[in-house]
């Protein structure tokens, strides 16, 4: 399989050296500050079984059709049996599978002794724990080198575990540690949040930089908010980012979604935390159990939105509750299947936020702020929030809503009244 006719063709603006012959280490050295990603293509051999290597030279090539290419070394043992078989799955690593990396890199054995792993459409192996998967079809070969070119149709892909990936560069495994990450997008259910992501990107790594804390971008979908952007301390968080993170939409928490919402919008935000039992507000992450959020719970989240709308800005203070959440997203950031130690609607719900009156002492009590990003129509595309800071509160809340209204006009929304 064989591509034909392949014409390569490259313009240079310097001349060459005459005579001149490269170094193949000085080649690898110049050509090792570049840092690629690492995958296990892996595949089932018709006779031998599943077999996989490790590949830092893959690469999408067309989007019409789908199509990807990784490059084996001709003198790979496993490479024979991927071809083979005729179709293969590239598995994109994460950063904390460094061994699983190291597995497959090895020569000879069982590289799928204690490897958990499932099959993808092709028969080839997902193996556990991936970013994501592309499963494909091999639709071409072609030599270059001491390599060959594989061109893959694809046939399905999926994401995992969506978190930090695993780099090779300069002859050793490492992470990426960015300032600011985006989640991938759902379907096409992101795409026009994610778009304005763009355009404030430098707003939310400023605001990171200037308050020295954590900064989120999170978008309303349906009756769930999404974390699609992070920067500051939460973007490079180890191998851990909160990128992608979804949180039920409810009372208290979503409220600086809610508070320029219309009347029908609140009214079914409302009711979602009134169908969820243990509502107290209390701020305990307990509640009573009684299966119904009182009047007294709805009045205080009502108040909580005007609370909001009056003052532009939303505040979360300390509390248990506050806590259990804290420690969940920790846990969340590093294991994105992670389930909360208590019911997370049930903390969400006792949360404390938006109070009468912020007082000098409640004020101390602050733990998050959050400002509305508005679109072309008034409505809240995107909500900042800025998390672990420490320092004058008052001065932290003018910088998050200043934040928020470079960020509406970044974006050409308009400023709701």
């Amino acid at each position: 399989m064989l591509m034909q006719n392949v014409a390569m063709s490259t313009t240079s603006h310097t001349s060459p050296v005459p005579g001149r012959s490269i170094d193949s280490g000085w080649f690898r050295t110049v050509l090792g500050q570049y840092p690629t990603g690492v995958c296990v293509v892996t595949a089932v051999h018709p006779e031998a079984g599943p077999a996989g290597m490790v590949i830092g030279s893959f690469t999408s090539v067309s989007l019409d059709p789908p199509m990807v290419a990784f490059f084996p070394d001709k003198s790979s043992t496993s490479w024979p049996k991927v071809e083979r078989a005729g179709s293969f799955c590239v598995n994109i690593l994460g950063a904390d599978q460094e061994s699983v990396c190291r597995r497959f890199a090895a020569k000879g054995g069982d590289k799928f002794s204690g490897q958990e792993f499932r099959r993808a459409g092709s028969g080839s192996p997902i193996l556990h724990g991936c970013v994501a998967w592309i499963d494909c079809d091999i639709a071409a070969v072609q030599e270059a080198g001491d390599h060959f070119i594989v061109l893959g149709r694809v046939r399905d892909l999926q994401l995992e575990r969506p978190r930090l990936p695993l780099l090779f560069f300069q002859g050793g495994y490492g992470r990426f540690t960015p300032s600011s990450l985006t989640a991938p997008d759902d379907r096409g259910r992101l795409t026009q949040q994610l778009r304005h992501v763009d355009l404030i990107r430098s707003k939310l790594e400023e605001l990171a930089a200037e308050l020295g804390c954590k900064v989120n971008a999170g978008a309303q979908l349906g009756d769930e908010v999404v974390i699609v952007a992070v920067a500051g301390a939460s973007g490079g968080g180890e191998d851990g980012t909160l990128v992608g993170q979804r949180l039920p939409f409810v009372p208290p928490s979503g409220s600086v979604f809610a508070a320029w919402a219309g009347g029908a919008e609140v009214e079914d935000w409302l009711a979602l935390g009134q169908r969820t039992p243990g509502a107290d507000g209390r701020g305990d992450g307990k509640g009573d159990g009684n299966g119904d959020a009182s009047g007294e719970v709805l009045a205080r989240w009502r108040r909580g939105l005007h609370n909001v709308r009056e003052r532009g800005y939303s505040v979360g203070l300390l509390s248990p509750g506050h806590r259990a959440l804290a420690a969940f997203l920790e846990t969340a950031a590093h294991d994105p299947g992670a389930a909360p130690g208590d019911d997370l609607l049930h903390v969400l719900q006792n949360l404390v936020f938006d109070p009468d009156e912020l007082t000098d002492e409640t004020m101390h009590e602050v733990r998050q702020i959050s400002a509305p990003v508005f679109d072309g129509h008034g409505r809240v595309a995107l909500a900042l929030t800025a998390y672990g800071f420490h320092g004058p509160v008052a001065s932290y809340i003018e910088q998050v809503c200043a934040a928020a209204a470079r960020a509406t006009q970044a974006i050409g929304g308009v400023t709701a009244v």
